[in-house]
């Protein structure tokens, strides 16, 4: 008797346990059905073999800068963008021009992107190629810092596929300028072109979520200012803006996120829901019938927002990425192979000596 309580209840557990495995292998097959697929010629595990300690190198030497300044996080998250939407993400937006022309930093979205931002793609670039040679791309090496730019400023974290390589042209300014949405655009506008890249309203939304940390400039939003204070605004915030940005040529920068500038959470939504929002996209998402319901759930509920954010930025990330045989795997960040010359590492210690770096760092 004794013997057919214990093989019950053995058989009680184990068939528990199943159904606990069960529903833990459901759990994951519907998360993975719930991310964006994966570009043809990326993998979650691209690197696994051939430089396993690739993401670790990454995130601890940005614990080390976001120690000294947590401002960067936002330059580094920016940089992503910026090279993505371009002409994809292929670390185009890091070329120095040539002959042909000037390379994408000289266009006027790029000209406030950080230069500190590129030195430290370049640092990290350095250390990753000196542990593992020369494997892997800078397009991912900014994809990754994105990431734990988010994460190490109390966002998200999430694994990103990876296996892009580097462009071997910067886009014209032309195809910079139409690529690049002007702070100054409206929802509609907005929308409408970023149809164009696969991006729907909710996309639009969660990745403006960006500007929860980081800094605007003052010429980016003074039209809402100048010469008329835009009625909707509200007048306490407006008032403190006018002090920072006195005039429409003014360079200070002020905070994008005044509840919490330095930490990645869902307070930006709750500042447009309050009418302050530093930029006319900003304010429109609220204003705008297809977006404002997205913003007023983000801003009542952080896991949407940030569950919705990591869909984005996986989708983002993929765009017209260079993989397999195309493109190539830069030696240094500002040059393509053939044109890339040796000067000291930026990277304090290491003496390798076999890296370029750009000239304004």
């Amino acid at each position: 008797m004794a013997f057919k309580i214990i093989s019950s209840a053995a058989s009680t557990s184990s068939i528990f346990l199943l159904l606990v495995l069960l529903s833990i292998a459901y759990a994951e097959g519907q998360a993975q059905k719930s991310l964006p697929p994966v570009a043809e010629g990326l993998s979650w595990s691209f690197y696994s073999s051939s430089c396993p300690k690739l993401e670790a190198i990454v995130r601890n030497h940005l614990k080390k800068v976001f120690d000294s300044d947590v401002g960067q996080a936002a330059g580094l998250l920016r940089l992503h963008f910026h090279d993505c939407f371009v002409q994809g993400c292929d670390g185009s937006v890091l070329l120095d021009g040539s002959a042909s022309g000037p390379g994408e930093q000289s266009d006027i979205p790029n000209l406030t992107l950080r230069a500190e931002a590129f030195k430290i793609i370049n640092d990290l670039r350095a250390l990753v190629h000196k542990t593992c040679g020369r494997v892997v791309s800078y397009a991912d090496i900014t994809a990754i810092a994105a990431r734990d730019s988010v994460n190490l400023s109390g966002g998200p974290y999430y694994d990103i596929p990876l296996g892009r390589r580097d462009s071997l042209n910067f886009a014209t300014t032309a195809t910079v300028l139409a690529n690049l949405p002007a702070p100054t655009s409206n929802a509609t506008t907005i929308l409408a072109e970023l149809a164009k890249k696969n991006l729907d309203a909710t996309d639009v939304v969660a990745l403006s979520g960006g500007h929860t940390i980081g800094r605007g400039h003052c010429g980016s939003f003074t039209n809402w200012l100048y010469p008329t204070q835009d009625s909707t605004m509200d007048k306490t915030f407006a008032k403190n803006l006018k002090l920072t940005c006195p005039t429409t040529s003014c360079t200070n920068t002020p905070v994008l996120d005044i509840r919490s500038p330095n930490k990645f959470d869902n307070k930006y939504y709750v500042n447009l829901m309050n009418r302050q929002g530093l930029f006319t996209l900003d304010e429109d998402l609220y204003m705008d019938k297809t977006t404002k319901s997205i913003v007023t759930s983000f801003a009542i509920n952080q896991s949407l927002f940030f569950e919705k954010f990591v869909l984005s930025m996986i989708k983002m990330g993929q765009f017209s990425v260079l993989t397999g045989t195309q493109g190539e795997i830069r030696a240094n960040c500002s040059a393509r192979n053939a044109d890339s010359f040796k000067v000291w590492s930026v990277v304090d210690g290491d003496d390798q000596q076999e890296y370029g770096r750009r000239s304004e760092y």
